[in-house]
């Protein structure tokens, strides 16, 4: 570690909880780079197919920040990868797109998830890796081409409202389920969430409220594209 690194790495728990929450949200990226890769093919037009490349592209550029603030940790980011490759990949299994406007939504609403529960735990993070875990997840295009794409399709076929409203609600279970896995099985991050005796942590009513929140999102998310959450 540098001269610079914050005091709070002198707690080794703490920078195993970094290395743990900065490895889980790489390998999220390149597993989304290679997920949206794979869904343009599925585009209608080459405008669409472009965008979806741009996205795939905007979320593999954000790994070399990732990886390089793991190996001034001292870390390998592969190792720190690792341990999270099961779960993602087990959630993307789960949840494979079997159409065009599907794989758009769980590129808007199914990332948001994602980005809305590793923004909560970021609360609890030195400034540092706190604004370099909210730059990695920055919007990287999804929102305004996803909503425009759905919208238009739920206007032309009404019938297929309801068919994508259930797609949400089962990529909102999913994503949840995956996130409570992941929090339960690296004891560095439910620690994180614990505190300490120099940062505040959540108890289990914070806890639900957390959840609340990344709920609450979701309905935005899914009113946006003129769908019932």
């Amino acid at each position: 570690m540098t001269a610079s690194t914050p005091v709070a790495f002198e707690d080794p728990q703490y920078r195993e909880a970094v290395v743990d929450l900065l490895g889980v949200i790489a390998y999220g990226e390149i597993s989304a780079f290679e997920r949206l890769a794979e869904d343009a093919k599925l585009a209608p037009t080459l405008e669409d197919k472009v965008a979806i490349v741009s996205m795939a592209t905007a979320e593999f550029g954000h790994v070399a920040k990732l990886n390089e603030r793991l190996t001034e940790l001292g870390a390998d980011p592969f190792e720190a990868m690792a341990p999270f490759r099961a779960a993602i990949d087990r959630f993307h299994e789960h949840t494979a797109p079997g159409d065009w406007y599907e794989g758009l939504i769980k590129a808007y609403v199914g990332d948001g998830l994602a980005n809305d529960f590793y923004r909560e735990i970021a609360a609890y993070l030195d400034a540092d890796t706190r604004d370099l875990v909210v730059a990695s997840l920055e919007e990287s295009g999804h929102s305004a081409f996803a909503v425009d794409r759905v919208r238009a399709a739920i206007a032309a076929d009404p019938r297929l409202g309801g068919r994508l409203a259930l797609w949400g609600r089962r990529l909102m279970g999913e994503a949840l389920t995956q996130a409570q896995r992941v929090a339960a099985d690296r004891d560095s991050l439910t620690a994180l969430l614990a505190g300490g005796v120099d940062r505040p942590g959540l108890d289990l009513a914070a806890i639900g409220r957390m959840f609340a929140r990344i709920t609450e999102r979701h309905a935005e998310r899914m009113a946006e594209l003129g769908l019932d959450s």
